[in-house]
Parts: C-alpha cells; structure tokens; sequence
C-alpha cells in the first residue's frame, strides 16, 4: 500500500514538474497587432504603419522564450499624409529605390534569445531581422503584458536601412543631398496581441 502512495505521489510530482514547464505557442492576431513606422529626414519626418502576416509568442511559465512574425511589406501605408501625396510616398516606398516590395513582399523577425531585465514582464531580446533578402542582428527592449486575457508583446526600436541597401537619399552613400537627405536610422513600434 506504502508502494503504491509513493508511486502516485512520484507521478503526481512529475505530471506537475511536465505541467510547470510546458512550452506554449501562441499565435498571434494579425488584425489586433500593428507596427509603426516613422522616418526622418532634413526637412522633417513620415509617418506610417504596415501590416503583419502571421506571428507567434512561445511562453514558459509565462514568461517569454522565444517568437517571430512576418511583415507583408505590400501593406505599407503613410499616416501623416493624405490623398495622392500620400499615395506618391508609398509608392516609393514601394519602389526599387526603397524596399522594391514586388520582389520581397515580406520581412521577418525571428527571436534567437531572451533575457530579464530583472521584473516581471520586461525582457532584452535578441533576434534576426530579414528585409530584401538580408538578414542582421538586432536587440532591444520587449515589454510582456495582458488586455482583455491576449498576451501582448510591445517594443520600440530603430534600424538602419542601409543595413538592408536601402541606399535611396541617403547621406552615407550619396553626396551634396542638402535639404534631401534622407537619414538611415527609422524607428520601428512593434505591437503584438495573441489570438487567446
């Protein structure tokens, strides 16, 4: 009888130890996520979002361990402007000259390591981001939170769109810009929310 108690409690413990320590996946809701874009230049700044593709988180414990997402770069608008103005800049954007999204339609993230920042929910990630077929190194700050019982995922970063030959209007390749020089560093605001 003795055996058979601690038989059940041996299982019990590891049944709670497997429990404990289960990997979750979560996907993430494209239509609740967004990301933000914002550009600058000499003469003043751009503004805009892009729409993500697919995501996911993976959590233990509740605490964050790994994920990625796809951008669909064909989904790039400016918020800042209005009308055909607007739709001028996108384009461009579009174009060759930026990030020629007719032959990389899509941009990745994908998480290779996770650090606390020492309280809960705050973490300093490492990662792979992949745009026109490049990929670099890229770390920041995430910010692990709830709404409404979603798990949401926020970061703000820059990058540098030379990184990814993005060379158009830029002062790092191009010379006597003046007034249209474009700078390479943009800023990126990342928000990302679970489908449960």
């Amino acid at each position: 009888m003795n055996r058979i108690i601690l038989g059940l409690a041996v299982a019990i413990g590891i049944a709670a130890l497997s429990f404990s320590t289960a990997l979750v996946n979560k996907t993430v809701d494209v239509s609740q996520s967004n990301v933000v874009w914002k550009a600058y230049k000499v003469t003043g700044a751009h503004e805009g979002t892009i729409k993500l593709k697919s995501g996911s988180l993976q959590l233990q414990d509740g605490k964050l361990t790994g994920g990625s997402f796809v951008v669909n770069m064909n989904t790039i608008t400016c918020t800042d402007l209005t009308g055909g103005t607007a739709d001028k800049l996108v384009g461009h954007l579009k174009s060759p000259d930026f990030f020629d999204v007719a032959k990389h339609p899509e941009a990745t993230f994908v998480i290779t390591q996770v650090v606390s920042r020492g309280t809960p929910g705050a973490y300093r990630v490492t990662g792979n981001i992949s745009v026109k077929n490049i990929t670099k190194p890229v770390r920041f700050n995430v910010d692990l939170g709830e709404e409404k019982g979603r798990t949401t995922a926020t970061a703000a970063f820059k990058l540098d769109r030379s990184d990814f030959d993005v060379r158009f209007g830029s002062g790092s390749f191009f010379e006597d810009l003046g007034d249209k020089t474009i700078y390479d560093e943009f800023d990126l605001e990342v928000k990302l929310v679970t489908a449960q």
